[in-house]
């Protein structure tokens, strides 16, 4: 029985370390230059120690009244919100600064 071949044989290994934390190349282009799917390579990096996950995005927090609040302010002035419940924030602040008018 003969011994199957490594996917990563030490010096490819080297190769994609060195890459990613020397040459600071991207998961991408390091799996394009050695001919690997991008999720081999990074878990391969992963196993090795050596990668850093990107950091993720941040979701961006609403400023402004709610939707609930908006529905409120409108009822006050004695508008009939019945089947606005549905619609956007964006048109029901449109639909408040008609009615404040």
């Amino acid at each position: 029985m003969t011994a199957k071949a490594p996917n990563y044989p030490d010096h490819l290994t080297a190769e994609i370390i060195s890459h990613y934390t020397v040459e600071k190349m991207t998961v991408e282009d390091i799996a394009k230059i050695v001919g690997k799917s991008v999720r081999s390579v990074r878990s391969k990096l992963v196993r090795e120690g050596v990668y850093i996950a990107k950091p993720k995005p941040v979701a961006r927090k609403a400023t402004g009244p709610t939707k609930k609040e908006i529905l409120r302010l409108l009822e006050d002035s004695t508008f009939d919100t019945k089947g606005f419940e549905g619609a956007t924030k964006d048109a029901l602040t449109r639909l408040l600064g008609m009615v404040a008018n």
